[in-house]
């Protein structure tokens, strides 16, 4: 398994389509930075919330997810609640290719205000906008800021092909367009 470079992630976004809209550089100047790095992509979180509330007390189950747990925002920015978190999704789509695996890992930006961003791998063949769990770990309400860098993907290509990769499975996450809530 090898990591691949910036410039890998240029050819792949470029000639392949593997991230949509593609940032070549690295976008710093007043934002949280995004854009290609050096072996890797920082992602953005798009203007799209769903933030967790306990306002009608349901019970939080991954079988039977209730959407009454989650207030809707379409904002710049995003306040999430101390000890709290909100599902958002990325700006960019993408179309992972049958060798490779993603890995997400947050921003130090973020981390060092004690904000978490959790994303499962994204898989060999998966595709969609990637939905992004942010939880605020702090005992105060924490701003998120849209259109601007939310964690980094690190790409890993095999040494080739898995027998049966995310798409033949016909993965329930495939082809995900908005911030998608747990499915069974």
């Amino acid at each position: 398994m090898t990591i691949r470079s910036d410039r890998w992630i240029r050819k792949m976004s470029t000639e392949h389509g593997m991230i949509e809209p593609f940032e070549p550089g690295q976008v710093r100047d007043g934002v949280i930075s995004y854009g290609v790095s050096s072996f890797g992509y920082d992602i953005r979180v798009a203007p799209e919330f769903k933030v967790f509330t306990n306002v009608h007390n349901v019970v939080v189950d991954p079988k039977a997810f209730d959407d009454r747990s989650f207030v809707d925002v379409h904002e710049e920015s995003c306040t999430i609640p101390p000890n709290s978190f909100a599902l958002a999704r990325t700006v960019e789509y993408f179309r992972v290719p049958r060798d490779t695996l993603v890995l997400c890992v947050g921003k130090s930006t973020y981390a060092r205000c004690g904000i978490i961003v959790n994303v499962t791998p994204l898989e060999p063949s998966w595709e969609g906008f990637l939905t992004l769990e942010i939880s605020n770990t702090t005992p105060l309400p924490a701003r998120i800021y849209a259109n601007e860098g939310i964690a980094q993907l690190l790409f890993f290509q095999g040494d080739e092909e898995p027998e049966v990769a995310y798409a033949d499975r016909k993965g329930k996450y495939q082809s995900q367009t908005g911030v998608t809530l747990p499915k069974l």
